[in-house]
């Protein structure tokens, strides 16, 4: 199994970039991971939310293939600690599916096209955090659940 996260506009913080980047590293020792960045849609300030939440979701299915399990990363997806999450990748990577999709939306969410195709939505917190740091969180916990599958020290129970 492939997992790829895509997510919409770039980051301009170096020091995130390079945090983003050691865990992505990380990751690659236990799974094919790839990271697609969407470019912010120029002339947004244009366009209403609904436009832009349809053109990103444009995009976004765009980079999907046909047999892609889609996961958003939502603020009203369900909520997994660690230890369920890798449970969940578990899961995932026993049913036989080739490719595991994860999306970050831009700043408005996602368009109803994108809900529409997802499989699941995931939480990572009743909190608020940018759409830049939520990569990082979300690519740790990536490799946090694969330590805790291959019973590793990283994570602390």
């Amino acid at each position: 199994m492939t997992i790829r996260l895509i997510a919409i506009g770039k980051t301009d913080n170096k020091q995130l970039t390079a945090l983003i980047d050691t865990y992505i590293k990380r990751l690659s020792f236990y799974i094919k991971f790839s990271f697609d960045v969407i470019p912010d849609i120029k002339n947004s300030k244009n366009l209403s939310e609904a436009q832009q939440k349809q053109k990103e979701g444009e995009l976004i299915l765009n980079k999907l293939k046909p047999t892609d399990i889609l996961v958003l990363l939502d603020e009203n997806g369900k909520q997994l600690d660690s230890i369920l999450f890798s449970s969940y990748l578990q899961k995932h990577m026993n049913s036989g599916i080739k490719q595991l999709v994860f999306a970050i939306g831009g700043p408005y969410g996602f368009s109803e096209d994108i809900y529409k195709k997802a499989n699941g939505k995931i939480s990572l917190s009743k909190m608020t955090f940018s759409h830049q740091m939520i990569r990082l969180f979300f690519i740790e916990q990536l490799y946090r659940g694969f330590t805790i599958l291959k019973n590793e020290p990283y994570h602390h129970r």
